[in-house]
């Protein structure tokens, strides 16, 4: 019988011993094993968000992607910035009717379609998120829903187009139809635009997003409008230059007209060059989205006016949207500061209005400033409140995950008892000269210093100094009345104490026994406030 009950307390220690394995090396560990699911999370480009999966990485086949692994949002931002790449230089070449004869350009250019057929590969070979949430990993599945997506534009806007147009040989006609087809590549943006929904919360991002949308949609219409001015530049029917265009303006303003070549079929020659040209183009639709104008470049023809009259509109739209959010996002960037400096206004003015002395103020102003920088504004309890009772135990157990790694009265706690205790600990920040116990006060709460110094006073003497992992308090689990302090504890410096009041802990005791036999064992008080040194 003796060898029996020595066998079961074994047993029962080396339980308890691996259910305490989760608060110490396990969390370490566990933080090294999604490490690079978290830095994917901070990346990530998809507006999916991930349920409680993302905790464990679901088993997939070898050759299949998981979509919010560091190398595909890695990838993921290669694409977006290439798509941007893509969205800049294709109106361009299209309405000025660019022959990629550069050998450079014409390589950049393959190395993009290149990447962006690479990337139709990796799309066959990357999990999604299902309807239900689930993370979606066989092949098949992947395959059907690419294929029904965004395969077919994908597939157009890696077409090599430019290394068709730069055959000499290739007919006029056949060399426009395929500069048009580039401008399916912009409808790659509907996917950026999908994927950067993960950052609309972010004011600055949207601030960011905001004036590249404008710039965009200005060097879009700069193309536009050069296509119409070339167009119309010159009347096909009689061979005659407009001279009341703004292209025949431009040319004689810089100094490079129009000339027509009599030689040949007669056609006309010359002109502004397509730097000036663009420069010209995106200064007009600059001024005529964010004002009125300024006449010196001005719409002739009539399909330039009701081209300049739907710029216009467009600009009036794009103003008001822009920026007028403009001041709604400062105002969200700066909400925070704008509660501080609300809060210490109405500080100060307390502390006026009832005459509270100098040296009080004072403390009291160092402690609201030191509190705001700890905690940025954020009212924890608050947020404990949102969140449903199981999702908060786990929230506190990780803020009092010192107290329970460093101290030995919890080793043998289980995973009920800690998440009971986590509930029932308190965060207290102190500033210097703050007493967190007076002479003669009652003693109704157990401290755990986890940073910072505290001095221990005694009819004016310093008796202890107490530092991070010290523990300060009365032994209520062993005495059944409730404790005087015999001395002043006071914080030398910016402290922080994990406090859990006494009706808490002998709750928690009560109901747990075994922990309650354990903690009263190994709990050992750095300095007990209830005896006199």
């Amino acid at each position: 019988q003796g060898w029996g009950k020595f066998a079961r307390l074994t047993r029962a220690l080396t339980s308890s011993r691996g259910v305490l394995q989760q608060l110490a090396p396990s969390v370490q560990k566990g933080e090294n094993v999604h490490k690079h699911s978290r830095l994917a999370e901070v990346l990530q480009l998809g507006s999916e968000i991930l349920p409680q999966y993302k905790q464990e990485a679901p088993k997939t086949p070898p050759h299949i992607i998981l979509h919010y692994c560091v190398f595909k949002t890695t990838w993921d931002w290669i694409i977006l910035i290439l798509t941007f790449y893509t969205a800049i230089l294709v109106p361009y070449n299209v309405s000025f009717k660019t022959k990629q004869n550069n050998v450079a350009w014409l390589v950049v250019d393959s190395i993009v379609d290149v990447i962006f057929l690479v990337d139709i590969v990796l799309n066959f070979h990357t999990t999604f998120v299902g309807p239900a949430g689930e993370v979606i990993s066989d092949p098949k599945l992947i395959r059907m829903n690419y294929l029904k997506t965004w395969f077919v534009i994908d597939l157009l806007s890696c077409l090599p187009y430019d290394v068709i147009n730069a055959f000499e040989n290739v007919d006029e006609g056949i060399s426009s139809l395929f500069s048009s087809l580039k401008v399916v590549r912009l409808l790659r943006l509907g996917r950026v635009a999908r994927k950067l929904d993960h950052y609309i919360e972010y004011g600055a991002a949207v601030l960011v997003l905001l004036v590249c949308v404008f710039g965009l949609a200005a060097h879009w219409l700069a193309c536009i409008w050069y296509s119409i001015g070339d167009y119309e530049v010159i009347d096909e029917d009689t061979n005659t230059i407009r001279t009341e265009s703004w292209l025949y303006q431009l040319g004689m303003s810089i100094g490079t007209p129009y000339r027509f070549n009599t030689s040949g079929f007669g056609k006309w020659e010359g002109g502004p060059s397509k730097d000036s040209v663009y420069i010209s183009s995106l200064y007009f639709t600059m001024t005529s989205l964010t004002s009125v104008g300024f006449g010196n470049i001005a719409p002739t023809t009539d399909g330039e006016k009701i081209f300049a009259v739907a710029m216009m509109m467009i600009g009036s739209l794009l103003y008001a949207t822009i920026f007028g959010n403009v001041t709604t996002i400062f105002q969200q960037m700066y909400a925070n500061t704008n509660r501080y400096h609300e809060m210490l206004n109405s500080v100060r003015d307390f502390l006026k209005l009832y005459q509270v002395p100098k040296g009080l103020s004072e403390r009291v102003m160092d402690y609201i400033v030191s509190t705001w920088s700890m905690s940025r504004g954020i009212d924890t309890e608050k947020v404990l409140q949102i969140c449903p009772k199981d999702m908060r135990a786990d929230i506190c157990v990780h803020l009092n995950r010192k107290v329970f790694k460093e101290h030995p009265a919890f080793r043998l706690a289980s995973d009920g008892c800690l998440r009971a205790l986590a509930m029932e600990f308190q965060t207290v920040h102190c500033a210097p000269g703050d007493l967190i116990y007076h002479a003669g006060e009652s003693v109704d709460s157990l401290c755990f210093v986890v940073s910072g110094s505290l001095e221990v006073i005694q009819d004016d003497e310093v008796v202890a100094i107490l530092g991070k992992g010290d523990v300060f308090g009365d032994v209520f689990w062993k005495e059944s009345t409730l404790a005087q302090s015999c001395a002043n504890v006071r914080a030398l410096t910016y402290c922080d104490l994990h406090v859990i009041k006494r009706d808490a802990l002998q709750k928690v005791l009560e109901f747990y026994t075994a922990f309650s036999h354990s903690f009263s064992r190994n709990l050992i008080l750095t300095y007990n406030l209830r005896k006199r040194v």
